[in-house]
């Protein structure tokens, strides 16, 4: 389980081995919904009451999912948000009462690590690869020989710079810079291929495929270039709330930040020298799964489950 910054998820996984390459992860269940759980830390601090409450509903909900299935392993990480908020211990004591298990607070290092197990797994040549996880609260950018946690996101993003649907021209040109100045100029050795992980990415992807239904697998392996993405973010920030809401393509929930998700990726593929980037949907959720392949029972937020 990933607890974010705009969405929390859930993936549901049976594992095989054989043939030599290792556990092979199967999906039996992946949900995301978006809460929220991050809206307003920027500014305040402090995770919102409003928030927290959204957030334990969906964890609730996924506690019963998870008891339904009867799986044998169970971690949950909580990222950007609740490490950024000076209540976000006191929401892992309400996260454990609404799942049965304790969640972590995992730190940007963990995170990054995390992103680069679930998203690269599927490449051909991992070492090969720089993965770009834009979250609601920060991105990663990492390889196979580590990576950086940067504290910029579609929701941190639009609540420093976006407040206004249509987005007025000084608005997203500071955002652009606001961007630009925290992502910086990362230190990627070599050439590598792009790959974009979690929901700002897919979301793009669907709106970039002008698709109107239909599910992950649609934008799976999907590319966007440079002038893709500078296009998506000019059509974005000329939309109304209300028009972005309507789109067939995107989650509404996500309208709100999906101007400052495209600002972000835009400026991420800048930063590293990216024309494209590859759209996968995995992601977090993978890595989470793969670390319980051969950890402890008793390790804290690791467990093997008794519901």
């Amino acid at each position: 389980m990933d607890i974010g910054t705009n969405s929390t998820r859930l993936l549901i996984a049976d594992t095989s081995y054989g043939g030599g390459t290792g556990p092979v992860l199967t999906d039996v269940r992946r949900t995301e919904m978006v809460t929220g759980l991050g809206r307003g830390v920027d500014r305040s601090g402090r995770l919102s009451a409003e928030a927290v409450e959204r957030t334990i509903r969906v964890l609730e909900s996924y506690g019963r999912l998870i008891g339904e299935a009867g799986v044998e392993a169970v971690r949950a990480v909580a990222t950007s948000a609740a490490r950024d908020a000076a209540n976000g211990r006191d929401f892992l004591e309400a996260a454990s009462d609404a799942l049965g298990f304790r969640p972590e607070i995992i730190d940007g290092g963990e995170e990054a690590a995390l992103v680069f197990a679930g998203a690269a797994r599927h490449a051909a040549d991992p070492g090969a690869v720089i993965v770009v996880d834009i979250g609601g609260g920060s991105t990663e950018m990492v390889t196979d020989l580590g990576g950086v946690s940067t504290d910029i996101g579609s929701v941190r993003l639009s609540e420093r710079r976006l407040p206004r649907h249509p987005a007025a021209p000084e608005d997203l040109a500071a955002a652009r810079r606001e961007a630009a100045r925290v992502l910086g100029t990362p230190d990627v050795p070599g050439r590598r291929k792009g790959i974009g992980a979690a929901g700002t990415w897919t979301s793009l992807a669907a709106l970039h495929l002008g698709l109107d239904s239909g599910g992950p697998e649609q934008v799976e392996g999907a590319v966007l270039d440079i002038g893709g993405l500078e296009a998506l973010v000019e059509w974005l920030g000329s939309l109304t709330l209300e028009e972005k809401e309507a789109l067939p393509a995107l989650n509404p929930k996500r309208a709100p930040v999906i101007l400052g998700g495209a600002v972000v990726a835009e400026t991420a593929l800048r930063a590293l020298d990216l024309e494209e980037i590859t759209v996968t949907n995995h992601d977090i959720l993978d890595g989470v799964c793969r670390s319980l392949l051969d950890c402890e029972p008793s390790d804290t937020g690791r467990q093997t489950s008794d519901l």
